[in-house]
């Protein structure tokens, strides 16, 4: 059971869609969430900083959990 309060605090995050002809900024922020090729898949914890920046690059990005 302790397993499951860990994970509950984190969030999986996809990439969908490709960084080409995007501004820096948003090529930058999916570096920072540990993104840099295409359907690549990285567990962050579910804060509000993690959560600003999936907003910032939502079209470009899936998120479960």
């Amino acid at each position: 059971m302790a397993k499951k309060q860990e994970t509950a605090g984190t969030v999986k995050v996809t990439q969908t869609g490709s960084p080409i002809r995007r501004k820096k900024d948003q090529r930058a922020t999916l570096v920072g969430l540990g993104l840099n090729k295409m359907h690549k898949t990285v567990e962050l914890t579910d804060t509000p900083e993690v959560r600003g920046m999936i907003k910032k690059v939502q079209h470009m990005v899936s998120v479960e959990g």
